[in-house]
This record gives C-alpha cells, sequence and structure tokens, in this order.
C-alpha cells in the first residue's frame, strides 16, 4: 500500500505539482504557466480563459497523481483566488477535479509554508535567514526569530506589477518609476507591519524562491535546458540582479524568449519580479541573494508527511 502524497499549487503565473513518497522522496515535480491571475487585478474576477487553462493543467495532474497511486493530497491557493469574487467556485472545482482538499492560503500561512521548504537543507548561519517568494500576485517575506516565523505577504507580483505599472514590453523611464513607486509603498507597509523586519536590515541571508528567482538563476548560468543541481542554492548578486533587469527591460518580451535560461511564460512578467528583488534587497542591504528551487510545495508536503 503506497502512502504517496502530492501538492498542488495554483499560483497567479503558475500552476504546480509535487508528488513524494512517504518517507519524503520526491518522485515528480511539474509545472505549467497558467496566468490564473490574468485580468483579476483590474476586474476582480478570475476569467473564463485562466481558469480553463488552469483546469486542464489540474486534470493532467490528477492523471499523474493516479500514475503514483496518491490517494491523499492537498491543492493550496494563493493570492489570484484571494483576490477574486469567483475563487471559492475555482477551489470547488478545482477540489472535484483533483479529488483532493483545496485550500484558500491566507498570506500569513503562504509565507509560513514557504519558509519552512525553502530553508529546508540549508547550512547554517549565524545571520537570520529571511525568505523573499515573489509570486505572480503577491510577494511574501518570513523569517524565524526565537523559533517564531514572523512573515508577510506584500499585494506585489510580477504579474501584478507588469499590469499596473511596468507593461510588458521595453520599460520606458515612465513605466520604471511608476513600478518603483508602487514596489516601494508595498515595503513600507511590510516594515510597517512586522518591526522584526527593521533589525534584519544589513545583516541577513536572503533567501529567494518562485519562478522569478528561479529563471534568474537559468539565466545566470546561461541553461538552455533546466537544471536543477546548477540554479538551486545558486549565489546571485544584487548586481546581478540588476544587469538582469536592466538588459531584459530594454528588449521586447520576444527577443528575451532568444535567451538561453528564458523560460516561456515568463517573458513579459519577469522584469517586474527583477524590479520587486533589486528593491528587497536595497530595503534590507542584502547584497547577495541564494536561489532556492525549494519551496511552498515542499513546505506543505513536510506537512503532510
Amino acid at each position: 500500500m503506497t502512502d504517496n502524497v502530492a501538492v498542488l499549487d495554483c499560483g497567479s503565473n503558475s500552476t504546480r505539482l509535487l508528488i513524494v513518497s512517504g518517507e519524503g522522496l520526491t518522485l515528480d515535480r511539474e509545472m505549467h504557466i497558467t496566468r490564473l491571475s490574468a485580468g483579476v487585478d483590474a476586474s476582480g474576477n478570475l476569467t473564463e480563459e485562466a481558469l480553463a487553462r488552469s483546469y486542464r493543467v489540474l486534470e493532467e495532474y490528477r492523471r499523474l497523481m493516479d500514475t503514483h497511486h496518491v490517494a491523499r493530497g492537498l491543492l493550496v491557493a494563493t493570492s489570484a483566488v484571494r483576490d477574486a469574487t469567483n475563487g471559492p467556485d475555482f477551489l470547488a472545482k478545482a477540489a472535484h477535479i483533483t479529488r483532493v482538499e483545496a485550500r484558500l492560503l491566507s498570506g500569513e500561512e503562504e509565507a509560513g509554508f514557504s519558509y519552512a521548504g525553502a530553508t529546508r537543507g540549508l547550512s547554517p548561519d549565524p545571520r537570520p535567514t529571511l525568505i523573499v517568494d515573489i509570486g505572480g500576485g503577491s510577494t511574501e517575506l518570513a523569517v524565524r526569530l526565537e523559533g517564531v516565523v514572523r512573515g508577510y505577504s506584500m499585494q506585489l507580483g510580477c504579474v501584478r506589477v507588469t499590469e499596473r505599472a511596468l507593461g510588458s514590453g521595453v520599460v520606458t523611464p515612465a513605466a520604471a518609476a511608476a513600478a518603483r513607486t508602487m514596489i516601494e509603498g508595498q515595503l513600507d507597509l511590510a516594515m510597517s507591519a512586522e518591526p522584526a523586519f527593521a533589525a534584519l536590515v544589513g545583516d541577513v541571508r536572503l533567501v529567494g524562491l518562485a519562478g522569478t528567482v528561479a529563471t534568474l538563476a537559468q539565466l545566470d548560468a546561461g541553461l538552455t535546458q533546466y537544471d536543477r543541481d546548477a540554479v538551486h542554492h545558486r549565489r546571485l548578486t544584487r548586481a546581478d540582479v540588476q544587469h538582469w533587469r536592466d538588459r531584459l527591460g530594454a528588449l521586447t518580451p520576444v527577443e528575451r524568449l532568444a535567451l538561453a535560461g528564458m523560460v516561456p511564460g515568463r517573458e513579459d512578467v519577469l522584469v517586474a519580479g527583477l524590479f520587486i528583488l533589486d528593491a528587497v534587497m536595497a530595503r534590507f542591504d542584502a547584497q547577495e541573494l541564494l536561489s532556492s528551487e525549494d519551496d511552498i510545495l515542499d513546505g506543505v508536503a513536510a506537512s503532510l508527511i
């Protein structure tokens, strides 16, 4: 009798699957760009097109779960579903398709699971470890201090900033200024809401996760094909972040796709994610970032095993 467990993450930009054994061994890990949050920021609703894309992927994932004899699992949804008036309808149908519980995470829960996943397997460090999880609709910051995870979810994500401020084409000075204003405002709210963050400035190990950081690591490594070992725990400097932000910002999305390491489906929103990442590094005076391929999926999986 198997005790394989599945975790499904319906994020704002991608829909992902992790299947692990009862001992925590990874059996399958999948990702598809579904852009569930497309238009949510403006309309307050998940669009029919975005729902259809997500449902198709969830049907495919259920077939993979059957192949691995998965009977137990959890589907989690985040920013896009939190913001949408038809989010409950999406959760109900997602649960029906996948035959597992579908749960809407709060921003604080999302930060906690992301922290648990991203910090597993890290080498010891005398500095506090702060994770930054840049999603499509939200960005989570989380740190463990005195045994307690303190987190905050900002209304910032690569899709949200792209749609509201930056645009998806060549970045203009006006668009860059609008994006920075939006991002700095949310960082101000984070620092005010979580006073513990102030003590981390200039003395923190920053760990980045999710699609923006993973794609940055691939671009920096010049990978033509995904290689988890090459990007997991890759060290990236703030200068690297700024280099790729500015280089990609000067290109059209089609031109960005020609670069080794660019992930199709991220070419129009990655620059916004890099604006967020650079601003976070500046706010915490962090000159270096450690990328992590372990993330919220791994955190949720650990809670189920």
